[in-house]
């Protein structure tokens, strides 16, 4: 079966009004289209440190708008990002590096991804322990992480999970499913099992690392729906979504203010501000299970906001 190459993923630009005035006006430059005038709000920001200018600037260079497409550029920017705790950096920083080719390099940012529940990088773990790419080959746990990036909307992950069926044995797939149930549990993936003898895997079987779809443009700003009267009962499985981490809390509070109650499944659920370091996470929930804070995250994105399932 032949190895393709996976192309990194891009995230949508950081919108909720950032702490630097302009890295905002960098943002609102994007949204009308004027990539230029954005890239050179945010060169002076980043130089002097802003993680999201720093993460706006990798995008525009991953994108190759207003500057030339340049991978090596954008990965340098999301790694200054993401060693500020930028999570959204951390993601893409992970898939960069991996784009690039540098295998060993990526596993650990995508293993902490992986752990966040980011579907994206549980797809490409779960290519690199079936493909043995910088890891010892692993089918449990490649399939494992598959089910789990499957579960949170990757339509990828479904289609390469299908193409697993036809190697990986019945008793090993109830196995990767057993592994995926305590991942979300827990939070950590647990050491993988050893295949059964019966696995029908060729020695040389890999899967396609297919490209991975963008985050829909931002929409453009709609009148916030008025309050539920009622609300559905809420189910604290320990898991909450999160849609950004902000260098200044205001913004994060801000954004809740605006967007909050346009997003249905957010009804009866409350907005956590979680300090980590010079940022502020904000997070919404709780939510039963990973698969249902995914489903939270899908209409999140439909409006044009990053989002992603975590454990609180």
């Amino acid at each position: 079966m032949k190895h393709f190459v996976i192309a990194a993923a891009t995230t949508g630009i950081l919108l909720a009004a950032p702490a630097h005035a302009d890295v905002k006006d960098g943002v609102e430059a994007w949204q009308r289209g004027d990539y230029a005038a954005a890239v050179a709000e945010w060169r002076g920001p980043a130089e002097q440190g802003d993680a999201d200018a720093q993460f706006n600037l990798a995008q525009a260079y991953k994108l190759g708008r207003g500057v030339p497409a340049d991978l090596n550029t954008a990965e340098e920017w999301y790694r200054k990002a993401a060693l500020q705790g930028h999570e959204q950096a951390e993601d893409n920083y992970g898939l960069a590096l991996f784009q690039n080719g540098k295998h060993a390099d990526a596993l650990p940012w995508l293993e902490k991804s992986a752990a966040r529940g980011e579907p994206r990088a549980e797809y490409v773990l779960g290519t690199m322990y079936f493909n043995g790419k910088a890891v010892p080959k692993d089918w449990v746990r490649a399939y494992a992480l598959m089910t789990r990036a499957s579960d949170g909307g990757l339509p990828q992950a479904s289609q390469t999970r299908t193409r697993m069926d036809q190697y990986v044995s019945l008793d090993d797939r109830q196995k990767a499913t057993d592994l995926a149930h305590e991942f979300e549990r827990t939070g950590k993936m647990p050491e993988s099992v050893a295949p059964s003898a019966t696995a029908n895997i060729p020695p040389a079987a890999t899967v396609a690392e297919t490209a991975l779809p963008e985050h829909p443009k931002p929409a453009p700003a709609t009148k916030p729906t008025p309050p539920r009267t009622a609300h559905p009962q809420v189910t604290d499985g320990g898991w909450r979504v999160q849609l950004g981490a902000f260098g200044q809390a205001g913004n994060a509070r801000s954004l809740w203010k605006d967007f909050g109650s346009r997003i249905a499944m957010f009804a009866g659920r409350e907005p956590y501000f979680v300090s980590a370091g010079k940022l502020t996470r904000l997070q919404v929930g709780p939510f039963a299970s990973r698969a249902e804070a995914a489903r939270a995250c899908q209409q999140v994105k439909a409006k044009g906001k990053p989002c992603l399932p975590v454990r609180k």
